[in-house]
C-alpha cells in the first residue's frame, strides 16, 4: 500500500472496529504489501485493510466463511463482527481472528502436506466461481510485456519469463488431469503455526487448477508427503510459479524487501531448471 494511504487505513481499521463495539485503541502494523494487516488492541483483532476497488475481499471472506464451518484448516473470521466486508473512507475492511504465533513450533512437511490435504478436501466441497490458474499466469505475463510496469527487466530476461509463462501454462493446461479450487498460493507465508494446528490465511489468490499448482507453493519436501502427487506435473508447476514471482519481483511498485536482489537470483535458477530444451517446452 502506498505509504500516503497508510495513516487513513489505519483510521478505517480502528473507525470499523469501534463501531461494532471492539476497542481499538491502538494498531500494531503486520504487513504492508498491496493490503495492510493490522493488529488492534486491546481487542486483539486482526484487520485487513485494502483499497475499495479491491473486489476479492468479498470472495475470500465468503470461502473463509464457508471453509471454516466445514472444519477446514483456515484462518477464522472474528467471531464478534458479523462475517462480511466493511467499507469505509474508501477503503474495504475485513475483520480476523488473530492467533499468537507459535515461533519455536518447527513445522514437518508431513504435517504441511496434511494440512494442504484436508484444505483441499474442504475445497472440493465449495462451488464458487473462480478464475482458472492460467488467469493468475496471464497477469504475470502482462506484465512481463509491459516494459512500462517493468523497466529495470533486461530483453533477454523479459523473453525467459515471457516464453516460460506462456508455454509452461499451456503445456500444464493441456494434460488434461483433475481440476479443483485451490488455496493459489499456499506457501509458508501464508501458513500459521497455532496452538490448534497449521491454518491457511489469504485465500483471497484461490483459483482452479491441479493440486500440484499449489503443492509448487510449499516447500520441496511436502510434495513427497502428499498422496498421488503427479511428480513430472509438479515439477512443471514449481517452474512456472518460480517464473511467477520472479514476475512481482520487477514490478516497479514491487514493495517486497530485497525483491529486485531476489528477482535477479530467481532467474538464474530458472535458467538452470530449465535446462537445454526445458521440461513442458516442447514448441
Amino acid at each position: 500500500m502506498q505509504a500516503s494511504e497508510v495513516p487513513r487505513a489505519v483510521a478505517a481499521a480502528v473507525s470499523t472496529a469501534s463501531s461494532l463495539g471492539l476497542t481499538a485503541d491502538d494498531a500494531i502494523v503486520i504487513q504492508d504489501s498491496n493490503k495492510l494487516t493490522l493488529r488492534l488492541l486491546p481487542c486483539d483483532v486482526l484487520a485487513r485493510v485494502a483499497p475499495a476497488a479491491h473486489h476479492v475481499a468479498h470472495l475470500e471472506v465468503e470461502l473463509a466463511r464457508r471453509l471454516a464451518e466445514s472444519g477446514c484448516p483456515v484462518a477464522a473470521l472474528d467471531p464478534r463482527a458479523e462475517p462480511r466486508v466493511h467499507e469505509r473512507d474508501g477503503f474495504v475492511v475485513t475483520l480476523w481472528t488473530y492467533y499468537e504465533p507459535v515461533p519455536t513450533r518447527q513445522v514437518s512437511p508431513a504435517e504441511y502436506a496434511h494440512a494442504l490435504e484436508r484444505l483441499h478436501a474442504g475445497m472440493r466441497t465449495v462451488d464458487v466461481p473462480t478464475p482458472r490458474f492460467t488467469d493468475r499466469v496471464e497477469q504475470a505475463r502482462r506484465l512481463v510485456a509491459d516494459r512500462e510496469r517493468s523497466p529495470a527487466l533486461a530483453d533477454a530476461d523479459r523473453d525467459l519469463l515471457g516464453d516460460t509463462l506462456r508455454r509452461l501454462s499451456r503445456a500444464i493446461g493441456e494434460r488434461g488431469g483433475t481440476e479443483q479450487l485451490l488455496h493459489g498460493e499456499p506457501h509458508p507465508g501464508n501458513v500459521l503455526s497455532t496452538r490448534n494446528g497449521l491454518l491457511f490465511t489469504d485465500l483471497e489468490t484461490c483459483c482452479r487448477g491441479p493440486v500440484e499448482f499449489d503443492l509448487a507453493h510449499a516447500p520441496e519436501e511436502v510434495g513427497a508427503h502428499y498422496p498421488g502427487v503427479d511428480q513430472d506435473l509438479l515439477r512443471e508447476c514449481r517452474i512456472l510459479v518460480l517464473a511467477m514471482i520472479t514476475t512481482w519481483r520487477w514490478d516497479r511498485d514491487d514493495q517486497l524487501p530485497n525483491g529486485r536482489r531476489l528477482g535477479a537470483e530467481w532467474l538464474g535458477r530458472i535458467r538452470g531448471a530449465l535446462g537445454p530444451n526445458g521440461p513442458g517446452l516442447h514448441g
